[in-house]
């Protein structure tokens, strides 16, 4: 029998037990536990006002700000599910994840009009719940087919909302759209139960209290953000740290500033906040965890980070299975380089092509069950039957393990190539060639060949006033990887495709070049 419980409730109890509680501190302005939850009411008495019933998906297309998270809330108290649309989204990729969930309302932020307004005619938004939200500093206004959230919110109570019909833990919270690399984009379905089990896999990994401050800048609209950042430090009745959007500058500062005690930041984003140079300016003592991940993150990084007093915990997840593993901080000098071992929550092996364990520093796929994984795929049982296999989720991802359970990532499976019958990880020569003085950053993809079939071509992004050749990247290869590994194409680009998130949109760079992505 499913339970009746909703991750809405959460922020009622913590604003019953510490109302005065600062739960962010958004672009330098503090609000309380209390504050936070009135206004999520208010956000989910104007949603039942406008006809909004349990199941029914709203959709949001906005920068990091706290109308976004009480929405986030006021959807989960009431049943409803969020769609949260990744802010660099153009018209036909909106158009697409908006009728494919279904979406009935949209609130948007008064920046991406035009990411979302050719397309307005053909969305399955009911006319009348299109809400308008300014960005800071902006004084654009409100479109006449929109009504401002800002006006509508507050003239609604801030007592405790009753949904019209009872939420249950296996109900929907969120579809997360993942990038679509060989097709369509999937929505991963995330429910409240699967969302409790990250709560307690992140707070007990990362031995949290509810005195730390947590510092991160990642966009709320992805599994990370939301999931991993968000609602576990308000579940613990921790301080987040918000800011709109990432700043390498201001992140830096924050972290003195309000002396945070647990900061997290992708790979890309640190690579940003140590080229700034503030951090050798900035008093980092308070930092009890530092975390990261989300790329291939050369040692060079990881011990520019440790001499300034942050040791990065690299962790791994998906949008489909967030928060599955992380690194114990006791294990960072021994075991530099690991994605960590699975958490409390989380049972995960490498698996070979026959669908058998293989055992320790084999490269095969990482797979996983447990009760972190997703529901499944929205309106895709294919797709769902493809990834969750007898309820074991196939990542895509390769990996080994070693002998004393510790993960490592080699690449994505599909971005694996054969040169000459040999398996090459781009992953593993990224993360070398990100140690050369004069790279900046670095994306490696197979390439056809007539030779040997496929080879690598290296698009290489140089530090200012710098630029490397093809001789130069053999040179520094040589004894780091081995001969076959090596890229025979080597281009200077002046900026890799990146996603919000920080990731590198390896698809962009195959379309490019020809190569094909179903392979």
């Amino acid at each position: 029998m499913d339970v009746r419980w909703n991750i809405g409730l959460m922020l009622k109890k913590k604003a019953a037990g510490t109302p005065k509680k600062e739960i962010i501190i958004f672009e330098d302005r503090p609000i309380t536990y209390r504050e936070f939850n009135d206004e999520a009411n208010r956000v989910a008495h104007y949603l039942q006002s406008v006809g909004m019933k349990k199941g029914d998906r709203v959709a949001a297309i906005t920068l990091n700000c706290p109308e976004f998270i009480a929405l986030y809330f006021a959807v989960a108290k009431l049943g409803l599910v969020l769609v949260p649309l990744n802010f660099r989204l153009v018209g036909p990729e909106i158009e697409y994840q908006i009728n494919n969930s279904g979406s009935r309302m949209l609130f948007f932020h008064d920046a991406f009009i035009p990411n979302f307004e050719k397309v307005m005619g053909r969305l399955t938004v009911d006319k009348d719940k299109y809400v308008f939200i300014n960005t800071l500093k902006s004084d654009k206004p409100c479109p006449d087919w929109a009504v401002r959230y800002d006006e509508k919110v507050p003239k609604f109570p801030s007592d405790e909302p009753q949904p019209a019909e009872p939420v249950y833990l296996e109900d929907p919270l969120a579809i997360i759209y993942t990038s679509g690399v060989t097709g369509a984009p999937k929505g991963a379905v995330v429910n409240h139960n699967q969302t409790f089990y990250k709560i307690m896999n992140t707070t007990m990994g990362g031995h949290t209290t509810p005195n730390d401050v947590f510092l991160a800048q990642l966009p709320l609209c992805h599994s990370g953000g939301l999931f991993i950042c968000l609602t576990p430090c308000f579940a613990r009745g921790m301080t987040l740290v918000l800011r709109q959007g990432f700043d390498p500058n201001k992140f830096a500062e924050d972290i003195g500033t309000y002396k945070a005690t647990t900061v997290f930041a992708l790979t890309t984003m640190w690579r940003f906040i140590l080229e700034t140079g503030k951090l050798d300016s900035v008093d980092t003592s308070s930092v009890r965890t530092t975390l990261g991940g989300g790329e291939r993150t050369p040692i060079s990084l990881l011990e520019a980070l440790a001499k300034r007093g942050l040791f990065m915990q690299q962790g791994f997840g998906q949008t489909e299975n967030s928060a599955m593993m992380a690194l114990p901080i006791e294990d960072y000098k021994r075991k530099q380089g690991s994605i960590g071992r699975p958490g409390m929550f989380s049972e995960i092996w490498i698996e070979g092509p026959d669908g058998s364990p293989l055992p320790a520093n084999e490269v095969g796929e990482i797979v996983a069950y447990g009760p972190l994984v997703m529901s499944g795929y929205w309106n895709m049982p294919d797709k769902t039957a493809e990834t969750i296999v007898n309820g074991v989720l196939h990542t895509g991802d390769l990996g080994y393990m070693d002998s004393e359970g510790y993960f490592y990532i080699v690449d994505r499976a599909k971005d694996m190539y054969r040169s000459g019958g040999e398996n090459v990880y781009p992953a593993e020569i990224e993360k070398v060639l990100s140690d050369h003085p004069s790279v900046q950053n670095v994306a490696v993809i197979g390439v056809p060949d007539e030779k040997w079939g496929e080879t690598g071509k290296a698009f290489i992004v140089c530090q200012p006033g710098q630029t490397i050749t093809k001789e130069e990247v053999h040179r520094f290869l040589e004894g780091k990887v081995a001969r076959f590994k090596y890229p025979q194409h080597v281009e200077v680009i002046s900026a890799l495709p990146m996603t919000s998130s920080g990731k590198i949109k390896k698809a962009e760079l195959k379309n490019m070049e020809g190569v094909r992505l179903d392979k």
